[in-house]
């Protein structure tokens, strides 16, 4: 349908102009290393860095501006977000399915991780708990940050989230260039593991680039959520909630999904009396026009039926059975139940990942967790009786696909005369 197409026309995957610009700045630093940084960081921040590396007294400096309520505001989430994520950690395992054989997966973290911490109007100190929390419950040693370098001057909280988190490996770099130096290397910044954070078409565009040298957390797309309601839900509150994702940006899109008309037509009425006392009021409105909708459909299984096609970022449900509804749905980065669980708590405080899934991509992945931060390693260990008890299969499948080499590597070890 329609409403898919469109919201599917905002991925960068398909701006093959956008990836030949990216390319370009990330094949620059590659090549020029600390040298392009400082070019391109004159040439978009309108910046002349005098050092890359962001001091830690810069970093107290500013994040003392935070008033105590955002700190502790802060600390509250810090540890929501830690008691969630402390049981996502999977422990390494062996077993001996058989006499001689033991069989194994070892859980370890990664060495660095790099976080992109974007600025302007999408520096959100959110997003750092987000991304840190999961990584440091996972064991990850060095967290690696990058942001643009009037981030901590204009975002501030930005600057008190890390300092929460003992983060302070810090540097002023932002952009696609930012992505680049994270994934190869300059003289001042390493080179990481994965990176993950949020950021513009242009870090999105990035990440797509540089994944495979190192890992990513996803290709992001704009934010989104579907509301599927009835009649038994509030409209001043559906509209709020539609309202605070539009803000995210105009690219963001906000859309309910009812069976009820008379809840369509309320929800209509409450934004257009919302929306005229919000600041952002501009980006709310482009984001409504472009990629808003409220769309009226017979039953709550059409309803679901739609959202498992849009596979959305967020799904809030207020119907006279959530659970009824919830069940319905397969695709989905994260459901909030309920007319007091609105997409803003998950944002901020309630302890789950808002790192999640746009673009459709929840058919097939989740929430940003622990197990973006560690690696599985396989273990196998065969005894001499153990081994000769199947070598002859092994020996049998390679032949199969005409792998002689890997077939004498069985059969050699059991010929007799064979050293054992």
């Amino acid at each position: 349908m329609e409403l898919v197409r469109r919201l599917a026309g905002r991925s960068v995957v398909f701006d093959a102009e956008l990836m030949r610009i990216v390319g370009a700045i990330v094949d620059e630093v590659r090549a020029r290393g600390d040298q392009a940084l400082l070019d391109y960081t004159a040439r978009f921040d309108k910046v002349e860095l005098k050092q890359i590396r962001v001091d830690e007294e810069d970093l107290k400096r500013c994040a003392a501006a935070v008033d105590e309520h955002v700190r502790r505001a802060l600390r509250e989430s810090i540890e929501n977000v830690r008691e969630f994520h402390k049981r996502q950690v999977e422990p390494s395992w062996t077993i001996n399915p058989r006499a001689g054989v033991q069989l194994g997966q070892r859980i370890t973290p990664l060495e660095r991780v790099g976080l992109y911490v974007p600025g302007g109007t999408a520096a959100y100190p959110s997003s750092v708990v987000m991304n840190v929390v999961p990584a440091q419950v996972a064991g990850v040693e060095r967290i690696v940050v990058t942001t643009p370098p009037r981030t901590f001057s204009e975002s501030p909280a930005v600057a008190a989230a890390l300092l929460e988190l003992n983060v302070t490996e810090v540097y002023a770099v932002g952009g696609a260039q930012a992505i680049a130096a994270l994934a190869f290397g300059t003289e001042t910044v390493p080179r990481v593991d994965k990176i993950t954070g949020p950021g513009n078409k242009y870090v999105a565009a990035a990440k797509k680039i540089v994944f495979g040298v190192v890992g990513i957390d996803a290709i992001a797309g704009p934010t989104e959520v579907v509301i599927v309601a009835d009649e038994t839900a509030r409209a001043d509150f559906i509209a709020a909630d539609l309202l605070a994702q539009a803000e995210h940006g105009e690219d963001a899109s906000a859309v309910l999904i009812t069976n009820s008309e008379l809840l369509a037509r309320d929800v209509t009425e409450e934004v257009t009396r919302q929306v005229e006392s919000l600041p952002r009021r501009e980006i709310v409105e482009a984001s409504l026009r472009d990629y808003g909708a409220i769309v009226l459909v017979e039953t709550l299984d059409e309803a679901c039926a739609l959202v498992n096609e849009l596979a959305p970022e967020h799904v809030e449900i207020v119907t006279s059975d959530d659970e009824a509804t919830a069940a319905k749905i397969r695709h989905a980065g994260a459901i909030f139940f309920g007319s007091y669980t609105p997409e803003a708590v998950g944002d901020y405080l309630a302890g789950p990942n808002h790192v999640l899934p746009t673009s459709r991509t929840a058919r097939f992945s989740s929430a940003l967790g622990v197990s973006d931060f560690v690696k599985r390693t396989s273990l196998l260990r065969y005894s001499k009786d153990a081994f000769a008890a199947v070598a002859e299969s092994v020996a049998v499948l390679a032949e199969c696909e005409g792998l002689t080499g890997h077939a004498r590597s069985a059969t050699h070890r059991t010929e007799r005369g064979s050293a054992g």
